[in-house]
This record gives C-alpha cells, sequence and structure tokens, in this order.
C-alpha cells in the first residue's frame, strides 16, 4: 500500500471502530483519513471499499500485535497469543470482534463475508503454527473467538478462562 493509502485506511478503520458503520458520514470519514474528499474516493470510491480497507488495515495490525515475536515453547506461545489477544481487546476494541460488527452492518456483502473467513482463517492457521498444534485449528479459533466475545462482559477473566480452557489442546489425549 501506498502511505496515502495506508493514512486513509488507518483512518477509516478508526472512523468504523469508534463509531460504527452506519453512523459517520462520508464527511466525518474524509475527515477522520485526514485527506480531501477528492483523494477519499480515488482510494476507496466506494462505502463499501471504505469498510475493506479499514478492515485489511485492522487485520494487519492485529496480527502484528497478536503473532509477532512469539516464544519458542509451544504452550508459552500460546499463553501469549491469549493474553495479547485480550491487550487488543482492552486497547481496540472492548465491545466485540469489528468484521463480525461488518457482517453483521452489511450480511449480504460475499466481499465482507469472504474477508472475515479469511481473517479467521488466517488467525486459527497462525495460532496452530507458533503453538505446534496443527489440525486443531478450529479448537485454537473456538477459543479466541470465545476471548473476543466474553470480554466485554468479563474482562481480564476471560483471558484468564480461555487460558485455562487452552491447557486442555496440549494435554496428551
Amino acid at each position: 500500500m501506498t502511505n496515502t493509502k495506508n493514512k486513509i485506511a488507518a483512518g477509516l478503520e478508526r472512523a468504523f471502530a469508534s463509531r460504527g458503520f452506519a453512523e459517520p458520514s462520508v464527511e466525518d470519514l474524509r475527515d477522520a483519513a485526514g485527506v480531501s474528499l477528492r483523494t477519499l474516493y480515488k482510494y476507496t470510491p466506494s462505502r463499501a471499499e471504505m469498510v475493506l480497507a479499514a478492515l485489511e488495515n485492522r487485520q494487519q495490525r492485529y496480527l502484528a500485535l497478536v503473532f509477532s515475536d512469539l516464544p519458542d515453547d509451544p504452550a508459552d506461545a500460546l499463553e501469549v497469543i491469549l493474553s495479547r489477544v485480550g491487550q487488543w481487546m482492552e486497547t481496540e476494541t472492548s465491545h466485540g470482534c469489528l468484521f463480525h460488527a461488518a457482517v453483521a452492518a452489511d450480511p449480504g456483502s460475499e466481499s465482507l463475508r469472504a474477508l472475515l473467513i479469511r481473517h479467521k482463517q488466517e488467525v486459527a492457521a497462525k495460532a496452530a503454527a507458533a503453538t505446534a498444534l496443527e489440525g486443531a485449528e478450529t479448537e485454537l479459533l473456538v477459543i479466541i473467538e470465545g476471548l473476543t466475545q466474553t470480554w466485554p462482559l468479563h474482562g481480564e477473566a476471560a483471558v484468564t478462562a480461555a487460558k485455562w480452557v487452552s491447557k486442555a489442546l496440549h494435554a496428551p489425549r
């Protein structure tokens, strides 16, 4: 991405994360992106493209935070991943997953649904690789998604519970 496109995507992400997908006007989105309306439409020619750009930006930031510089020990890596998901929830989105919210706001959008699926598959694959739990992608995703969905209700207790449940994945079967 170019610097301008990155700037726009980051601003759009902030706007949608803080105000939802329906509330911000195009002028609000332009202001959040810090560019002219012409430049905004040059890089994101529709509201749907604006949402996709924001979510792509979010995907990159989330993956970088959660999966960079993990411990080599698989059990330790899983604990760190879950702690970082909790950190993300606390600092970025205490009300739930923005990808799910985007699909809920536009349930007929195939491109949003495809992006949601790709995002969740990538999270699960990276978690499985980092924790030596290839083949347990669904179980890992259930734990991570459970954490993101219970965070708004239970905060740090959700992280503790996710870590406790995750120990079963490394137990001998």
